[in-house]
């Protein structure tokens, strides 16, 4: 099984950018595809992105389209989230997680990260 570690969460105002990273660690010989989603307050956990092993499939949720962008350096074992143009209502934990395809449920991935908190503030 592979491990994952989110970073690069934090405090940014509205409008303002930040960059998500999640290094996978264990297992990471198999191609994994990578999903990005999003836990709010008081909210279930939502899909934000998703990115094939090879980088060339690439599915977002409507809510972030043409503001956020996934993509991955497997020679680091690392997917990013860019994050632009951030609203309030983007204030979530992040989490990573892996998977044998670029699915849209988070539970049919087989593993995920700790999460990390973004604020957006208004």
């Amino acid at each position: 099984q592979v491990q994952l570690v989110e970073s690069g969460g934090g405090l940014v105002q509205a409008g303002g950018s930040l960059r998500l990273s999640c290094t996978a660690s264990g297992r990471t010989t198999r191609r994994y595809a990578m999903g990005w989603f999003r836990q709010g307050p008081g909210k279930e956990r939502e899909f934000v992105a998703t990115i094939s092993w090879s980088g060339i499939t690439t599915t977002y949720a409507d809510s972030v389209k043409g503001r956020f962008t996934i993509s991955r350096d497997n020679a680091k074992n690392t997917v990013y989230l860019q994050m632009n143009s951030l609203k309030p209502e983007d204030t979530a934990v992040y989490y990573c997680a892996a998977g044998s395809d670029t699915y849209r449920l988070r539970y049919e991935y087989e593993s995920s990260g700790q999460g990390t908190q973004v604020t957006v503030s208004s």
